[in-house]
């Protein structure tokens, strides 16, 4: 990052006011009606409507547009554990795009804790404030346990989007990918280097799509996870594979994908050459990706290549997913964020890459041309159709599913 954009990104946050987000009002409150009616004394009928029906909460507040985006700062992006205060930032960045893409209101919270316990009775206690609780930079292997305890404890969805945003995008630009490149998932070696969060989400939605789990080769920070290994938690254990290679290079030998979600300059041009023809490429380390586009194209060219990067094609982000896929689950008062509702997310986002691209979306995207095929294999973050494709999916599936409590309304997301 160069001293020119640091200081921008600085100032960015600094100016006019300190902060991305703040709070809006949505009534008038100007005179002494106004005020009378948003307090005392008109503020105890809604109080009175609730307290006799609590789905009334729907009608006469904001809960059900409301999301919060919950951390405790042990994984920031590529940062580390640098504790919650630092999180900061990220959380209402996160706020930002769920107003900008999806006009969900949305606020962070910041959890302080010494265990697990601690963590999942803070956020359970305060669920019901909100239509939605967005789990977010919360370390592996803790949020594999901290998600599935709150899905357990919690009546709205729970969703950790380092986990299964991060999975959806992965899924539906990986089997674009290899639609264009005459692959079928089911018959791919897919070699996985990192074992998070993301890693362990994104191989089970693969899965899930049509993936062969004993095809999948993931690495750790001490190679090959393997069955002789005892050195595993329960979520590596999940693909411990019965084999003698060891290395990034005795598996990537002849693999038809390879998913990177671990550090920078990981890949060596020389593992990459030994993939498979046409080969698939997600080297998604932010900023910097484990092998630079100019690099693999440079030693490969029959390979589809997606980073996490604005400024390359095929950029792999979650925002093309997050906002809408609880847009559609809040729209239909989902009690949770299902399998069923995460692929029919990666269905709507595959099938949208294929439609003509609207001339606005080209122009935001700095392009002449977004056709599908090697360097569209995913839409651009900016395309509006996301919002009323991806969501209405969302929650078709969720109401398909019985886990929506009221039907999608009438012309739901038509205009």
């Amino acid at each position: 990052m160069s001293e020119d954009f640091r200081q921008q990104a600085l100032h960015y946050h600094a100016y006019p006011v300190p902060g991305k987000t703040a709070i809006a009002l949505t009534k008038p409150a100007d005179t002494v009606q106004d005020l009378a009616l948003a307090y005392s004394p008109g503020v105890a009928e809604p109080v009175r409507e609730i307290a006799q029906n609590a789905e009334n909460v729907y009608k006469y507040t904001g809960k059900g547009n409301m999301v919060a985006v919950i951390t405790n700062g042990t994984a920031i992006l590529g940062l580390g554990n640098l504790g919650p205060l630092a999180s900061k930032p990220v959380m209402e960045g996160k706020s930002l795009l769920f107003k900008r893409f999806a006009g969900l209101d949305s606020i962070d919270i910041e959890v302080k804790h010494r265990t697990i316990d601690e963590f999942v009775d803070t956020v359970a206690n305060i669920a019901d404030t909100f239509g939605g609780i967005n789990l977010e930079d919360i370390k592996a292997p803790d949020c594999f346990e901290i998600e599935k305890r709150l899905i357990e404890r919690c009546s709205i969805p729970v969703f950790h989007d380092d986990q299964h945003g991060t999975a959806i995008v992965t899924a539906a630009g990986m089997l674009n990918a290899l639609e264009i490149q005459g692959k079928e998932i089911s018959e791919s070696v897919i070699v996985c280097l990192g074992a998070g969060a993301a890693a362990v989400a994104c191989m089970e939605l693969l899965i899930k799509s049509g993936a062969q789990r004993e095809k999948i080769y993931m690495l750790d920070r001490k190679g090959v996870i393997h069955t002789r290994r005892d050195d595993i938690n329960e979520y590596k254990q999940l693909f411990a594979n019965n084999t003698d290679k060891r290395t990034l290079e005795d598996v990537i030998e002849g693999a038809d994908i390879f998913v990177g979600v671990s550090g920078p300059n990981l890949l060596a041009p020389e593992a990459l050459k030994l993939m498979a023809d046409k080969p698939v490429v997600f080297a998604c380390s932010n900023p910097d990706p484990e092998i630079k586009p100019e690099l693999a194209h440079a030693v490969r060219d029959d390979l589809i290549m997606g980073t996490g990067r604005s400024d390359y094609p095929n950029q792999v982000n979650n925002v093309i997913c997050f906002p809408f896929i609880f847009r559609g689950a809040l729209d239909v008062r989902a009690s949770k964020i299902n399998d069923e509702m995460k692929l029919a997310a990666v269905k709507a986002i595959r099938e949208l890459t294929k439609e003509p691209v609207p001339a606005e979306v080209m122009k935001a995207a700095g392009v002449d041309e977004l056709e599908f095929g090697v360097n569209y294999i995913i839409p651009k973050p900016m395309d509006p159709r996301l919002l009323p494709r991806v969501a209405k999916a969302v929650a078709q599936a969720a109401i398909d599913s019985g886990v929506a409590q009221i039907d999608m309304p009438v012309g739901y997301m038509e205009s």
